[in-house]
């Protein structure tokens, strides 16, 4: 991976000294892999790092380096890695089969649960991943409205398939990405996602739209966060017009709340996806919602209804080993106070992290909401007190960050180990500990500080 802008900066030098088994691996990769990935999030300048292992709330490199792990799984571990029990129940499943490609009990189990935990599960269906669950709720929509055109927002992330390709990172104008149709592209609305107004003239001067989709707490589970009102008179304009509400809960699904940021705001939407914390730390997602809209899957309730059923299949729906692992999860979720606890450590970490800022004179911030953590950069410099730091006064284009910047403060926390995503973002599981909190606290300013002795701050 090219790396010209970071050649003389001390702090790439120091990662690149610590892990040489990466370095290896990653050469190896390139051979392999477009970019030397399997996942575009995991691009990191100069290499991405490679893990060997991992236990709760840590995990080690090839090279033996320890890190206190945020990345989390991609956001699928709230109960951190290798919980005993899930480890345990995935362990005697898999030598009950691996796939049987029949229904079994587990995924009776694990279904009852989501529509126990999330408000708006009348009935669910599985599936392999948050991208496929997006995929049925569109056919959804689509199909129970009659309509083609579906509302979405700038930054908001859905999966990679071709309806939501474009309009997260660019193509803000509704244009096709590389790849995807334009005639695809067509019935894609783009709003903003701070502005309410914009959002009702686009839903009140379109009579073709099927549904609204959101990441309900904001894009990157609340990196540039939505407001509960916002989100409210969104719920009242798509009521009072006809058009579907669907909740993008993949992240924020038993992370927001036991019951997802549906159960949070108290706002039902139509439609849910889930994913991530649903399958344990294993793949797997679902789509549920209202009764009468996905009984559109139903063979029977179709044919008497004279309408044309949905097709669904996919190899792995409801794969035993994910059901297995997703009974222990949503088990823990609703018997434990784990997502409190997440969400309550999350809170000690933003907090710790912004006295670091505010004692090193840096005008950054830790924010968020629920068990996230995000950092504020600050590329316009402007006047701001790290811990009084409100995300809701500011636009999206506010959240704009120096990718330079972004890279050395990464690469430093991961020297001083800590792991975040590479937005800056970090999830924090019910097993971080207050230790865990206080190392990644040190971890910041160690990171600060290397980033003033090469000039960056």
């Amino acid at each position: 991976m090219p790396d010209s802008t970071l050649t003389n900066s001390r702090i790439v030098a120091a990662y690149r000294e610590k892990t040489r088994k990466s370095a290896a691996l990653a050469k190896q990769a390139g051979e392999i892999y477009p970019s030397g990935l399997t996942h575009d999030s995991r691009r990191l300048d100069p290499y991405c790092l490679y893990a060997d292992r991992a236990q709760g709330s840590r995990k080690w490199d090839v090279d033996g380096n320890e890190y206190v792990d945020y990345f989390g799984g991609h956001g699928a571990l709230l109960l951190g890695h290798n919980h005993p029990d899930i480890v345990k129940a995935v362990q005697a499943q898999a030598a009950r089969g691996t796939h049987y490609g029949s229904g079994h009990e587990l995924e009776i189990r694990w279904g009852r649960l989501v529509q126990k935990l999330i408000p708006c599960a009348e009935l669910v269906r599985f599936t392999s991943s948050g991208t496929e669950a997006n995929l049925m709720a569109f056919r959804l929509a689509r199909a129970f409205t009659g309509k083609n055109k579906v509302v979405r927002f700038h930054g908001h992330f859905h999966g990679w398939q071709d309806h939501v390709a474009f309009g997260v990172t660019d193509h803000f104008d509704g244009t096709p990405s590389t790849g995807v149709v334009p005639g695809i592209a067509d019935e894609i609305l783009l709003a903003p996602a701070d502005d309410i107004e914009e959002t009702r003239r686009i839903l009140t001067s379109h009579d073709d739209i099927a549904a609204v989709i959101l990441e309900p707490t904001g894009s990157g589970f609340g990196q540039v966060p939505v407001s509960k009102e916002f989100v409210a008179e969104l719920r009242r304009i798509t009521e009072k017009r006809g058009i579907l509400l669907i909740f993008d809960e993949v992240v924020a699904g038993f992370r927001a709340s036991k019951g997802g940021a549906q159960a949070h705001f108290g706002i039902m939407p139509d439609i849910a996806s889930l994913a991530k914390i649903l399958a344990g730390g294993l793949p797997g997602g679902a789509v549920c919602g209202r009764r009468d809209i996905l009984e559109l899957l139903d063979f029977d309730v179709t044919a008497a209804k004279g309408k044309e059923k949905i097709g669904h299949q996919g190899t792995f729906n409801a794969n035993p080993l994910s059901a297995a692992a997703g009974v222990v999860m949503l088990e823990a979720v609703d018997t434990t106070d784990a997502t409190g606890k997440a969400i309550a450590q999350a809170k000690k970490l933003r907090a710790k992290v912004n006295r670091v800022f505010e004692e090193e004179k840096v005008a950054w911030s830790a924010y968020g909401q629920f068990s996230e953590i995000h950092f504020f950069t600050n590329l316009s410099n402007m006047a701001l007190k790290p811990s009084s730091f409100d995300p809701f006064k500011l636009k999206r284009k506010d959240f704009k960050a120096d990718k330079i910047m972004v890279t050395r403060f990464r690469l430093g926390l991961m020297v001083n180990g800590m792991d975040i995503n590479g937005k800056l973002a970090g999830k924090v599981s019910a097993v971080h500990s207050d230790e865990d909190l206080d190392a990644s606290a040190e971890a910041v300013r160690k990171s600060v500080h290397m980033l003033k002795n090469e000039g960056a701050l």
